[in-house]
């Protein structure tokens, strides 16, 4: 026994008392707190969901459009070579704005066109023309919106879209 001990240290294990009651209160403690975190007491998460990027309506539009070019194409094959290359820029455009912020776009993205395309080639290539002015107007009024990062895509957009107008004249 050594001076001023007041325990005696089991000899096989060289534990004390002491030790082994510390532990066991540790043990009973940590049994005791391991139930309320499961209980969401320390867990909570009261942060709303972020809004919805204000691109994502860009990436359906893009989609929209390309679904149209599609059609158009379909129902006047002779239009086919002029409105494939388009509805594949516009696939780009929702691809790329998607990346952008952080979605995927559907494989095989296809969204189904607002409306049928006109019975003829003339009427169609209106149509078209009509879309991507709106389309225009809306990828404008994004960019404007958009902070630096994004408006050179914004303003690419743009410029496309115009460029399809011209290009169904």
């Amino acid at each position: 026994m050594g001076i001023g001990r007041t325990t005696q240290r089991d000899q096989a294990s060289g534990h004390s008392r002491r030790k082994l009651l510390s532990a066991g209160a540790l043990l009973v403690l940590g049994g005791a707190v391991t139930p309320l975190t499961g209980c969401d007491l320390f867990d909570r998460d009261d942060q709303p969901a972020p809004p919805p990027d204000p691109l994502r309506p860009m990436v359906d539009e893009s989609l929209a459009l390309a679904a149209a070019y599609r059609a158009s194409a379909t129902a006047h094959p002779e239009l086919a070579d002029r409105l494939n290359p388009i509805a594949e820029t516009h696939t780009a455009h929702a691809t790329e704005l998607a990346r952008v912020i952080g979605v995927t776009v559907p494989s095989g993205a296809s969204a189904a066109p607002t409306a049928a395309p006109a019975a003829d080639p003339n009427g169609a290539r209106a149509a078209l023309r009509a879309l991507e002015k709106t389309a225009q107007k809306s990828a404008t009024a994004a960019c404007a919106a958009a902070p630096a990062e994004r408006a050179a895509l914004l303003g690419s957009i743009v410029a496309a879209r115009a460029t399809h107008q011209e290009a169904l004249k």
